[in-house]
């Protein structure tokens, strides 16, 4: 039994700070190990899985720098942040140069704290001290298209912490791919060590964008847990709160959980208070419910979320005559939840909706197109974490909010399509239109 006593909304359920019953997993050990070899590192994994507790648990609040990034951003302003984040103030003074890229010089003043190794500073600097922290203000030009020009500001400054790039899915493609030449010469011309982090499945995303990062960037799957880490999880927390679960609800709730943390942490909360434990109890008090209606309850507190955000989403961009949008929803909606984890390949959505869309055959240009703008449509109907992610390299639609996929696996297929003003007799007609030719 836990000496202290704790709520049993500090044990499980959503939390900002590290959950109370955090489980080391595989993930921990090679974030560890990764982060001794200087090498950069990709922490991925869909919504919602510990991504963020993951780096919180193994890093301290002082060894990182955070960004998080935004869909707006080029790579200049990806930089520019970043500068902001570690203390320079960016003056209003830019000027277009004669490059055909449009670069943009910046005069930037530092009003940058030294961190921990001090830095050199020039005699002629003037600079103001207070509570032992050292501000230093001195001018300078900067191009934040130029790696060499960011590094020599982080190295004027003395920065030396390892930069971390939140919600790197959210930046355009472009900046993606911009970004990943960049890293390759933050890893050769600096110690500088980066950790991106993105809703995404894919291994190898940057690689793709970069041949060259091989060997240079390490890559950790968030998204997997084992049976055992999950356990580990619930162990934690009963010991904390001094209760036990019963085995019926753990093997019913490792059955319908597809191996999400959310879930389980979700559920086991939502067991507890139906069993009227609040708080740490003072004796071992064994725990039971209904696992499936409990996890049914969880993804359920959702459904008006989803519903609007697939009803957005079915609009697209603007009104067409293909609609093509709505109809990309067909197969996310109508394939089994174990496919949809491995993705749907471009052919075979494309083979699906020539089979349904009413002006079949429709052009391959149109799906590519729709595809491709997937990430920005989620992000300008407001949808955060995104939902869908389509991998322009393998050709390959993902669902990466695991939330999502077990939600729609609870809903009346044939209702949710009528929701979506969808024939409802695609859901019979399903096993037909979704075979192999």
């Amino acid at each position: 039994m836990s000496l202290t006593e704790y709520t049993t909304n500090e044990v499980f359920g959503v939390s900002r700070d590290i959950p109370l019953n955090y489980a080391e997993r595989v993930a921990d050990e090679e974030l560890v190990e990764s982060l001794s070899r200087n090498h950069h590192i990709v922490i991925y994994g869909s919504s919602k899985q510990g991504k963020t507790s993951l780096r919180k648990f193994n890093l301290r609040e002082d060894e990182y720098t955070v960004v998080s990034c935004s869909n707006k951003w080029t790579l200049a302003q990806l930089m520019e942040s970043i500068l902001k984040q570690v203390g320079y103030t960016l003056e209003e003074s830019y000027k277009q140069t004669s490059s055909e890229q449009g670069k943009i010089s910046i005069a930037a003043k530092i009003s940058a704290k030294f961190f921990g190794n001090g830095g050199e500073v020039s005699a002629s600097t003037d600079y103001t001290a207070a509570d032992s922290n050292e501000t230093v203000y001195r001018s300078l030009e900067l191009d934040p298209n130029d790696v060499n020009d960011v590094i020599k500001a982080l190295e004027t400054i003395g920065f030396n912490q390892w930069l971390v790039l939140e919600d790197f899915h959210y930046l355009p493609e472009q900046t993606q791919k911009d970004f990943a030449v960049a890293l390759k010469a933050f890893h050769e011309m600096s110690s500088y060590t980066f950790i991106v982090v993105g809703v995404w499945l894919q291994e190898d995303r940057l690689l793709q964008y970069n041949g060259d990062l091989i060997g240079r960037v390490t890559t950790i799957n968030a998204d997997k847990w084992t049976r055992g880490e999950l356990e580990d999880a619930i162990r934690k927390g009963e010991d904390l709160l001094n209760v036990r679960f019963s085995q019926d609800f753990r093997e019913e709730l490792f059955e319908r959980c597809f191996d999400s943390i959310y879930v389980v942490q979700e559920a086991c909360r939502s067991a507890l208070l139906q069993n009227g434990i609040t708080r740490t109890c003072a004796i071992t008090t064994e725990v039971n419910a209904n696992a499936t209606s409990i996890v049914k309850e969880v993804v359920n507190k959702q459904s008006g979320r989803y519903l609007q955000f697939l009803t957005n989403f079915s609009r697209g961009f603007n009104e067409t005559t293909l609609a093509m949008y709505k109809w990309l929803l067909v197969p996310i909606v109508m394939t089994e939840i174990e496919t949809l984890e491995q993705g749907i390949t471009y052919r075979e959505i494309r083979r699906i909706i020539d089979r349904i869309h009413p002006n079949s055959p429709v052009n391959a240009g149109n799906v590519s197109q729709a595809l491709t703008s997937i990430t920005k449509l989620q992000i300008d109907t407001g949808m955060k974490p995104v939902v869908f992610d389509y991998d322009q390299s393998l050709r390959r639609l993902t669902i990466v909010d695991r939330s999502f996929s077990i939600w729609l696996a609870y809903q009346d297929k044939t209702d949710l399509l009528d929701h979506l003003e969808l024939p409802s007799e695609i859901a019979s007609n399903w096993p037909e239109i979704s075979a192999a030719t």
